[in-house]
């Protein structure tokens, strides 16, 4: 089996699809048809509409007008505390939207100037489509008062909503003395649709969230709490025929420039780099409106904005950080499965990349490759993973097919390969989602493994050099209004690797029983949930892994709160020893204030010390802070604290504190200048370590970052960014690295 085709293999399957799409004929009609099953027509629009916020144009008099009516949460299906009128209408290019959003004491409006993506808590509205009526898949578009954007897609099937998607789409807003009004051109170029002459049927629901003491959601349509489903929820629109995305050619050329000094060890001297200069380019092709291209070449893959900081002290596996980079992003959540075995960070330095995306009738397929120049590697294990990085190169290769069956369920199939230099790993197999009524659902993965290591990695990292094994994941649910019970069973071979995903555990087979009941008091305190789950694990050789039992009560109540209290009892199999773990939580947020946020997690009780092998005292905390301080400047803290102490003296094994800070000032929607401190220190008592192991370590990170973005593509960005070590060995802080670099990017849509 060979990498070295992909090329070839995209374009073919590139041909296929486009002679499978010959052009229709497009006859639009005069006006709307009255339709039989008393469904709401799009109404098509001339052009002449400007997306300013102002809803004075003469164009929109021939909209659809809909008035939000119900509200879904906290009240169920009850009639909405304010009211909310919607303009709808399409070109053929372009799904127009107009909201006015009534409020009878504007000057509680939540709205603040933000970076896209990011004003979740402000009054908003918005709209999602279900574009194939499938009931499987939706975009979502929502807007402030200023118009900051938000985008998202729906995957109904995995009940799972990204934000890491960004589409290119034109919104504006205003506050006025009776709300707000907004206005949105989403152009159907950025969405995925059925090509046809035909009037076409999508599913919509059109949204408005009012935060005050309570979130409230208001909708078109009411919310059934005893269907398992959200798409299938959705009021049907007709509209749409002969709608055409344009060309929906984007070509995104790109120059990054970045120069860094680093120090190998903080005792040597610090070495000047040289500025590197590296342009790229990428391409987006809606070859029809279900079926995209996307192409990458000598691509920036850096990360612009640092990760938030995890503390990575006594823990067993590796940390999950999400992914970040547009190209990877575009379509990602097609290939998500229940086992996650694709995980695009794993590709770290890729020259090019190529992703066709598309979807015909109830068929639905994805297939991306890229040339690595370096080769990550996660080494799993059933108590610990480790992780290592090969200078040498290697082809990556991701398929997806997913094929929709009756109302609501699907069988797919997916392969990942990756091979290289003495190195290779393959992944395939099926899975499925099977919904038996509205309330119950079957969902399962199995994938099997075949991984071959050089001999070099596999001493060093004590591995076979061959190796082949299997992954089940299976799932049940019942999901009624006031029910919920679950059960899951996992079982991964020692040697199953899935190298392009994220699976840092292998070598166990495992239960989970859970349920949880569901009350609704009323308005002050909207939903309780009382719940708990057991679990039982196994090792590949029968011994008992981990033995779990936990409860937990949730409440959802005034200024927007949310707490949450268990505890729970779990045996624990580490380094031959079964361990006995006693454990409690707490996680509460709430808003007392508008544009003031609060959280806080604490978990106590015995935990293994992993460095040592013995069970100890431990307590974790992390408190969040998010202030917006006027219109434009904005205040994050993040803070991590975690002792662990002997359990018969108290004495102190380690302390650790992890502090991540951003401040924030937002010129308008398009632009801000920001500013991240990340400071970590670890304290550690020596002489209670069976191993040699350093007293104390300290790290510090800076980045001062400046952002403009006309649009998710195009972009510049100017930035610096340094980290600084402090340790036994050193007499204070000593700057390991110093980053400057700036990127430009523009989407050009010829």
């Amino acid at each position: 089996m060979t990498l070295a085709r992909l090329p070839g293999l995209l374009l073919i399957a590139l041909l296929v699809a486009v002679s499978a799409h010959a052009e229709p004929s497009c006859n639009v009609p005069d006006h709307m048809p009255e339709d039989a099953d008393g469904l709401r027509s799009i109404p098509r629009l001339p052009d002449g509409i400007r997306v300013d916020g102002v809803i004075d144009e003469s164009a929109w008099n021939g909209a659809l007008l809909m008035e939000l009516d119900v509200e879904t949460r906290p009240g169920e299906n009850i009639r909405p505390p304010v009211r909310t009128e919607v303009l709808l209408g399409e070109t053929g290019s372009d799904l127009l939207l107009a909201f006015r959003a009534y409020d009878p004491e504007p000057e509680k409006i939540r709205a603040y100037l933000r970076d896209r993506d990011s004003a979740w808590k402000d009054d908003m509205v918005g709209v999602v489509v279900d574009t194939f009526n499938d009931e499987r898949f939706a975009f979502e578009f929502f807007a402030n008062p200023y118009g900051v954007q938000m985008d998202l897609t729906n995957d109904d099937v995995n009940r799972d909503e990204d934000d890491s998607w960004d589409a290119i789409w034109d919104s504006a807003g205003r506050i006025t003395d009776e709300g707000f009004e907004v206005e949105m051109s989403i152009p159907l170029q950025q969405l995925r649709f059925p090509k046809t002459a035909q009037l076409q049927t999508w599913g919509i629901d059109v949204l408005r969230f009012y935060p005050r003491s309570q979130r409230h959601r208001i909708s078109n349509n009411p919310q059934d709490r005893g269907r398992h489903c959200y798409l299938c929820q959705l009021e049907k629109v007709r509209g749409f025929a002969c709608a055409q995305p344009g060309r929906n050619l984007i070509l995104a050329p790109t120059l990054t420039v970045n120069r860094s000094d680093t120090r190998a060890e903080p005792s040597e001297q610090l070495i000047a780099g040289d500025a590197d200069f590296e342009p790229g380019l990428d391409i987006r092709w809606g070859i029809t409106p279900d079926l995209t291209l996307a192409a990458t070449l000598n691509p920036d893959f850096s990360q612009v904005e640092a990760d938030v900081a995890q503390l990575s002290v006594n823990e067993q596996f590796e940390l999950f950080f999400p992914e970040k980079r547009p190209f990877f992003l575009d379509g990602a959540d097609f290939f998500n499965t229940r086992i996650d075995a694709v995980f695009t960070r794993t590709i770290a330095d890729p020259d090019a990349g190529a992703k066709l995306v598309g979807k015909l009738g109830k068929h639905n397929f994805g297939v991306f490759g890229a040339r690595d120049t370096k080769t990550n590697l996660l080494f799993p294990a059933a108590e610990g993973s480790d992780t290592a990085t090969l200078d040498r190169g290697n082809n990556a290769l991701v398929a997806r097919y997913r094929r929709d069956l009756g109302d609501n369920s699907t069988i797919g199939a997916l392969l990942t390969a990756r091979d290289g230099s003495g190195y290779s790993n393959y992944v395939g197999g099926i899975d499925g989602r099977f919904r038996f009524t509205e309330s119950d659902s079957l969902s399962f993965q199995y994938l099997a493994s075949d991984t071959e290591y050089p001999e070099q990695v596999a001493r060093d990292y004590d591995q076979r050099r061959s190796a082949s094994d299997k992954a089940v994941s299976i799932g049940y649910d019942h999901v009624s209004r006031n029910w919920r019970q679950y059960t899951r069973y996992r079982d991964y071979g020692e040697s199953f690797r899935a190298d392009l995903g994220f699976e840092p555990k292998v070598g166990f087979s495992q239960w989970i029983l859970g349920g949880r009941r569901y009350f609704y008091p009323g308005e002050r305190w909207s939903t309780v949930e009382i719940g708990g789950d057991w679990d039982i694990a196994y090792t590949a050789d029968g011994q008992v892994l981990e033995r779990e039992i936990e409860g937990s009560i949730e409440v959802e109540g005034p200024l927007q709160s949310f707490l949450e209290t268990g505890l729970g009892q779990r045996d624990r199999l580490f380094d031959g020893r079964q361990y006995d773990e006693n454990f409690a939580f707490f996680y509460g947020e709430f808003v007392p204030f508008a544009g003031k946020e609060l959280g806080l997690l604490v978990r106590t009780g015995e935990s293994i010390d992993f460095s040592n092998s013995r069970l100890a005292d431990n307590l974790f905390v992390r408190p969040y802070l998010n202030l917006n301080l006027g219109k434009h400047l904005q205040l994050r803290l993040r803070h991590a604290f975690q002792a662990l102490d002997m359990l018969d003296s108290g004495a102190n094994i380690f302390t650790a504190n992890l502090s991540d800070a951003r401040l924030t000032w937002q010129f308008d929607v398009r632009s801000f200048v920001r500013l991240v401190v990340q400071h970590q220190d670890i304290e550690r008592d020596p002489s209670l370590y069976l191993e040699e192991t350093e007293g104390r370590s300290r790290s510090l990170s800076t980045q001062l970052l400046y952002s403009y973005k006309v649009n998710p593509q195009t972009v510049l960005f100017l930035g610096y960014s340094d980290a600084a070590e402090d340790g036994d060995l050193l007499t204070g802080f000593t700057a390991i690295n110093k980053t400057w670099f700036a990127k430009i990017g523009y989407a050009w849509l010829p």
